[in-house]
């Protein structure tokens, strides 16, 4: 639980820090669209540098990445293994129906490589994103939305709430298992259906905490007079800089490297 670091925002002075919180929103968009638009090693090779590079200009620590991606093993180890088993071109190993070829270890780290790409550029906007921060651009974006009468102010809070309270509602978890085993509690040992009984103990207690936590916050903004976006104000107003229109431009110039390489070079998956 403690090397879960989804949702949690990490000061630092580095240039990505800096951009626009609506540019760098549009950019994980564009990249995940990107992602899903790469058909072979080349194109994939490109969004793959550039959240290496994106990375290490966070000014954020590798190990914090690597922690984004440890909550996610198991997925990306059972996506490895299940794509192992789809694939031609040569044989390496049969198991009863099914083989493991050339082209099902290509399809597998291709997969593999999309995943790790898209926690990278995940973990990286709320590492370097304040939760204030994705409010305003998350509301600034679903601006337009407001002539169907959608209250967009309120969509964006609350989305920004629950990931802001993701890391302490599973600290929380910790502290209620690690007090659970002092007090004798066995939650490792056994079957499926007996691990599951001795999570109750855990999870009464989660969701009496999680609760007094909303009732707390929401006093709290009542107190500060809290009623809506209708009428707020922004202390700090989102202006696009020279450095975000750069970011545009070297996002173009991802995309239209990815465009040649599946135009022009073979495709790994058919």
């Amino acid at each position: 639980m403690k090397d879960i670091v989804f949702g949690q925002y990490i000061p630092a002075k580095s240039i990505i820090h800096r951009l626009d919180p609506r540019a760098k929103m549009i950019f994980l968009i564009a990249y995940i669209v990107l992602i899903f638009c790469t058909f072979n090693f080349y194109a994939l090779a490109i969004p793959f540098v550039f959240a290496i590079i994106f990375m290490l200009l966070s000014g954020v620590r590798i190990k914090q990445y690597l922690k984004s991606l440890k909550m996610m093993i198991i997925v990306i180890v059972l996506t490895s293994v299940l794509n192992l088993f789809y694939g031609g071109g040569k044989v390496y190993l049969t198991l009863g129906p099914v083989s493991i070829t050339q082209g099902g270890i290509n399809n597998s780290i291709f997969i593999v490589s999309r995943i790790v790409c898209l926690l990278i550029a995940s973990a990286a906007l709320t590492f370097t994103t304040s939760p204030t921060e994705l409010t305003d651009a998350i509301e600034r974006l679903m601006k337009p939305l407001k002539i169907f009468h959608i209250k967009v102010h309120e969509i964006a809070m609350m989305m920004t709430i629950a990931l802001r309270f993701v890391p302490t509602l599973l600290e929380e978890t910790d502290k209620i298992m690690m007090a659970q085993k002092a007090r004798g509690a066995d939650m490792e040992s056994g079957g499926l259906v007996k691990r599951a009984k001795s999570l109750i103990p855990v999870l009464i207690p989660l969701f009496v905490s999680a609760f007094r936590r909303a009732f707390d916050l929401a006093m709290a903004m009542e107190c500060r007079c809290y009623n809506g976006g209708k009428g707020r104000t922004k202390m700090k107003s989102l202006h696009m800089q020279g450095r975000d229109i750069a970011g545009f431009l070297i996002l173009g110039a991802i995309i239209a490297g990815v465009v040649l390489c599946n135009v022009f070079l073979p495709h790994t998956i058919r």
